[in-house]
């Protein structure tokens, strides 16, 4: 995939991951859906593919689940550059597309995280600080279930859809009303996928 980006557009993709920073409630995860519909719908800078396989790369190895923002980074520079087939000019923007997409996620909540911590700890007692932080909880919860949701939907097998979306609920209701670890239901679902069943 091939796309031009001027220097508005590279601006525009750090400004897009600056306002998604500060949404990045229970991690930058929560905000794939939107990058989704920024990138791949609005821009066309990446296809569902580039995009799905950015966050299972980023999730499959070790480290911070922001890793992805880097990917999405690095694929965005690459297609720029006219992809691997571009040579070093193409790697050089690829490089540039992870300062972009990383600075602009990690400036402004690392700043606000920084203040609201310290903030919230010295008044950790008020009743409003509590209320906030039970506040909280189903908006993450509600990000996370949309960003499941986006990559269920966006995988391009119909035929498969039924097995993927019944071992999503089976999780589910497992996760929900079990003690079992989270481990032991992703190499489950490693396995029916190895398999070919999902």
């Amino acid at each position: 995939m091939t796309i031009t980006l001027t220097p508005a557009d590279w601006l525009a993709l750090f400004t897009h991951f600056l306002s998604l920073s500060l949404l990045a409630v229970g991690g930058a995860i929560a905000t794939a859906p939107d990058m989704h519909r920024y990138l791949v719908g609005a821009r066309g800078w990446l296809s569902d593919g580039q995009f799905s396989a950015s966050i299972a790369l980023a999730q499959a190895a070790p480290g911070p689940n922001v890793l992805f923002v880097g990917l999405v980074g690095w694929n965005v520079g690459l297609n720029a550059g006219g992809g691997p087939a571009g040579g070093p000019r193409a790697y050089a923007l690829a490089l540039g597309g992870v300062a972009v997409a990383m600075l602009g996620m990690l400036i402004p909540s690392g700043i606000l995280t920084y203040t609201a911590t310290r903030w919230l700890y010295r008044h950790r007692g008020l009743r409003a600080v509590r209320a906030f932080k039970a506040g909280m909880a189903p908006i993450v919860v509600a990000l996370l279930i949309a960003t499941g949701w986006l990559l269920t939907a966006a995988h391009d097998q119909p035929a498969r859809d039924a097995p993927l979306w019944l071992l999503t609920a089976a999780a589910t209701l497992i996760v929900w009303r079990t003690r079992l670890h989270l481990l032991w239901l992703i190499g489950a679902g490693a396995v029916l996928g190895m398999l070919g069943l999902v």
